[in-house]
Order: structure tokens, then sequence, then C-alpha cells
């Protein structure tokens, strides 16, 4: 009982710290900041509810991650059982950045668009590893997929948006 409690305080107190960083995180799954606030309060309640299976000691952030992915797996399939529902439009998305000059904005931004362009599993990869810095093996780990899958899946967005940045750049664009 007195792990349970544990668990629970941890996962009580952890939120706070974890939020921001899980909040982001749900806007690269959902593409929407509406949706990506839906899913982050979701994800804070689920966990809330769940705190006993969360082992104590652990990282938080990425048990918050994968039920986070679970989450919007599972409301993808009802969304489009219901209504055939998908992603919002890149268009739709903006992230303020206070501290950043105007032109560094506009080019976070660009990348953005970019970044949510990118196929679901390129996505997911680029978010937790460039975005969220973790290693590629806790990648891998969140992901639930072997630790070369995360380095191919990398090597292809950057691949991708290099190409798409060249083109523009060329003038092609």
């Amino acid at each position: 009982m007195a792990w349970r409690r544990s668990a629970e305080s941890e996962v009580r107190h952890g939120l706070k710290a974890v939020f921001a960083r899980l909040w982001r995180y749900c806007l690269v799954l959902t593409g929407s900041r509406d949706r990506a606030d839906d899913l982050a309060q979701l994800v804070c309640v689920r966990a809330l509810e769940k705190a006993a299976h969360f082992t104590p000691g652990t990282h938080l952030d990425r048990w918050l991650f994968r039920m986070a992915q679970r989450v919007w797996f599972n409301e993808l399939r009802s969304d489009a059982v219901r209504r055939g529902g998908g992603l919002a439009s890149v268009d739709d998305v903006d992230l303020p950045d206070h501290g950043a000059d105007p032109e560094a904005s506009l080019m976070a931004r660009e990348v953005l668009r970019e970044v949510l362009t990118l196929p679901e599993a390129q996505r997911f990869a680029v978010a937790l590893v460039y975005v969220e810095g973790y290693s590629y093996k806790e990648a891998a780990e969140i992901l639930d997929i072997p630790i070369g899958t995360v380095m191919s899946r990398l090597a292809a967005a950057r691949t991708r948006i290099a190409g798409r940045f060249e083109h523009e750049r060329r003038g092609l664009g």
C-alpha cells in the first residue's frame, strides 16, 4: 500500500514538471493545438487514474509519452469509425516563441510545418529525439521498436526535410 501511495504521489507531483514536454509531444501526434490540449489533459487524467501502475523511480516522461501515443491511436481509430477524421492542416498550427527573433521564429515555424508533413512514424521519432532530446535507445523504448528502425526513420526524415528546403532555396518550391 505504501508503494501505491508513493507511485501516486510521484505521478501527481511529476505531472507539473513534465506537462510542457507532454503537450509538445501531443502537438506532434495530433497536428493541432486544440487537439494537443485535449490529448494532454486526457493523458494527465489517465495517468492519475493509472498511477498505481507506474513504477516509482523510473522515467515518468517516458511512461506519459507511451500513454499519449496509445490514447491518440485509440482516438484516431474511434474517430475514423465515427467520422473518418484525421490530422488538422499544418497551416492551422502556430507555436509562438516570445524569446526568439522574428527570423528564427519564422524558420522554426517552417521546420515545424515540414515535420508535421512527415509520415507518422518519422514524425514521432523526430519529436522524441530532436525535440525532446531522447537518445535513439530511449526513443526506441518509448515507441516499442528496434533502435535501428528509429535511426532509419530519422535519416529518412532528415533527407526529406533537407530536400524540401534545398528545393525551396533553389527557387523551385
